[in-house]
């Protein structure tokens, strides 16, 4: 808790506005959190913590805890300013009443609480009180009395009282989710950590301490990153496997009450990661001060080029795509009224925003570039080697066009496609090996179902440009099949099947081959994966035969046990054969219609992308060059792997 020498006495009752009512958010949760799943249960920590982070960004909160006790209860505590006591002028009742009781009730709705909001405080509380079986709030607002009170499913069990004498201001939020709303109720420390590191990174010198209770020996992580952004960027370039190529750059501006400041570095991959925050919410979708960002970056790479003759009179000019590869980079911007739009309202839409981000970058990294030629030039030069490799890849495409005009089917030859052709019932089993494929094309149901094998050891893409994916005899009848093309020319209206489903072995050979087309489809087809159009077929482990009786099929040891029990508990002396199938080869048509493709029987798994950042590491340290941080992956996670077949 803070000394309440720093309490702002512009903050109080007086504050605190109430807008609406709180009632529809038990009927509909999904409207306020999302979902009832994991994710939403662990927005519910995020909405707390945010309010937290507000008081951080205002100067008021130094020390952020968020404790995972036993039982999955949180607490959060934080030595800000506290959240008001004294009693709401609209309502009679305390603030902090309000602010835990009433939608749309907090100090961020004009009643100069604060300049600058991440969330919407009074939302928040509110939303994760109702969705909590029970809630307590402790506050200490005047550095003297500490005040309680502890709400069930949203309402009051009694007022807010004052239950002791402190001498620092904060509040503490302790809650248990409701078990009647979510669908699960364990907290997964990982997730949490990777959201609040990213919170620590973006309000640079507030300490945040994660701890897990709920084992025998507490887990600690204390995250504090007195770099701000510019160690967000270290961090993330540290975490993949690629060499950057030169010191972080900064930049910083502000006019009247807009912030904005972008850090970013170069390594030596062929990808982009552009992490984009508005008052510390992420942006996922982008918005205008991405679009400032790029196209500055853009002119000043173009101009800087001209002016040196890296870039003859006669040369196009490098694109966006050439001047992005292999940057990392974060922008976060501050501003009193940020306006969200987009389907999930993470698309930042005010428009000053891009002039002041454009502005920034272009004064500042010209004048960079102009201070520090050899960085110029070694940032550029790998911007000239991509705009040769799209070149590339454009003769190559129209190369492969070429062929396709001359053959009778621009389709591949070993495509056997299916007789609809409305993408919201096809589906495409991209599948591994000739004998597996001709069972999967003898069993299907030719009307929706298309079948494409796969043969061979095919291309790692985290080690090739876009050129070398075209002409590839692996990856271009995946591409030519699905239709939606790639890099600039990619276009998912154009997609011929709603379901991409990876049919492989459930053995190492296997697992590599849907590794590498996870790798293709997260590099050059992403929207297919955020989408949520690839799938991975799940073909049954064991297949169990007693007697004359129709045959089972278990997909997990569990379940093979289950089954095996429940055959025994019927007969005990019956004679059991246990088959451990080896490939999707040995089954006949029958078998793999009935078990892995019947829409009816079968279970595919859907392939998520909730965080990107998160993925684009895994796919670096795992299909990337470099052997060390492949071997520390494969060493921290080896514990959790079950089942292994070699």
């Amino acid at each position: 808790m803070a000394d309440i020498k720093n309490r702002d006495e512009s903050y109080d009752e007086n504050q605190i506005q109430v807008l609406e009512g709180l009632e529809a958010v038990r009927k509909r949760p999904g409207m306020y959190i999302g979902s009832t799943s994991s994710k939403g249960l662990h927005h519910l920590v995020y909405e707390i913590v945010d309010n937290a982070i507000d008081e951080a960004m205002a100067g008021y909160c130094k020390e952020i805890t968020v404790d995972i006790e036993p039982g999955d209860v949180i607490c959060v505590t934080d030595d800000g300013r506290g959240i008001p006591t004294g009693i709401q002028h609209q309502t009679g009742k305390p603030a902090v009443e309000v602010v835990f009781t009433i939608l749309h009730a907090g100090g961020k709705f004009g009643g100069g609480g604060y300049k600058v909001s991440g969330g919407l405080h009074g939302v928040g509380a509110s939303v994760v009180n109702a969705l909590s079986e029970w809630l307590e709030v402790e506050v200490c607002d005047d550095g003297k009395t500490l005040h309680r009170q502890r709400y069930e499913r949203g309402t009051p069990t009694g007022e807010l009282k004052a239950v002791g004498e402190c001498t620092k201001t904060g509040t503490r939020v302790r809650f248990k989710p409701d078990p009647e709303i979510f669908e699960e109720t364990v907290y997964d420390f990982g997730t949490l950590l990777h959201r609040l590191r990213e919170q620590a990174f973006l309000t640079a010198g507030v300490k945040i301490t994660l701890r897990d209770l709920r084992g025998e020996a507490p887990t600690i992580k204390e995250l504090q990153y007195e770099g701000g952004i510019v160690s967000f960027v270290e961090h993330i370039n540290k975490s993949r496997a690629a060499s950057t190529l030169h010191e972080p750059i900064y930049m910083k501006t502000q006019k009247d009450d807009r912030i904005a400041e972008v850090a970013l570095q170069y390594n030596d991959s062929y990808n982009e990661i552009i992490l984009s925050f508005a008052n510390n919410i992420a942006t996922t979708e982008g918005g205008m001060h991405e679009t400032g960002f790029k196209s500055a970056l853009t002119k000043v790479f173009n101009e800087y080029a001209r002016k040196y003759n890296l870039l003859k009179d006669a040369d196009k000019n490098l694109s966006g795509e050439d001047v992005r590869e292999g940057i990392v980079c974060v922008i976060s911007v501050k501003l009193s009224e940020a306006q969200f739009e987009g389907q999930t309202k993470t698309k930042l839409g005010n428009s000053d925003i891009r002039n002041l981000v454009d502005t920034m970058v272009t004064e500042k990294l010209t004048a960079i570039f102009e201070e520090r030629p050899q960085l110029a030039k070694t940032i550029l030069e790998k911007s000239l080697m991509a705009a040769r490799a799209r070149e590339a890849a454009r003769k190559a495409r129209e190369l492969t066009r070429r062929k396709s005009v001359l053959e009778s089917s621009s389709l591949p030859g070993k495509l056997a496609d299916c007789n609809e052709r409305d993408p919201s019932v096809t589906e495409i089993y991209i599948v591994e090996g000739d004998s597996a494929a001709g069972s999967a094309k003898q069993g299907r149901d030719s009307k929706f179902q298309a079948i494409l094998p796969l043969w061979g050891k095919m291309l790692n893409v985290e080690k090739s440009r876009l050129d070398k994916v075209y002409g590839n005899d692996k990856l271009m009848p995946v591409i030519t099949a699905l239709g939606v093309g790639i890099g600039d020319e990619f276009d998912i209206t154009k997609l011929r099947y709603g379901k991409v489903i990876l049919m492989a072995d459930a053995d190492v050979d296997g697992s590599h081959i849907r590794t590498l087309l996870l790798t293709f489809f997260f590099r050059f087809m992403r929207p297919l994966i955020e989408q949520g159009h690839i799938f991975i077929a799940q073909p049954p482990l064991f297949k169990i035969m007693r007697g004359r009786d129709e045959p089972r099929y278990a997909y997990s040891d569990v379940e093979r046990d289950r089954i095996l029990a429940e055959m025994r508990e019927k007969n005990p002396n019956a004679k059991i054969e246990v088959q451990r199938n080896k490939g999707l080869g040995e089954m006949n048509p029958q078998e793999l219609w009935d078990t892995t493709m019947n829409p009816e029987n079968r279970t595919i798994l859907r392939v998520d992308l909730e965080d990107a950042v998160a993925a684009d590491e895994i796919f670096t340290v795992l299909m990337g060059d470099k052997v060390e941080p492949r071997k520390a992956f494969i060493e921290e996670h080896a514990k959790y792997v079950q089942n292994l077949d070699i």
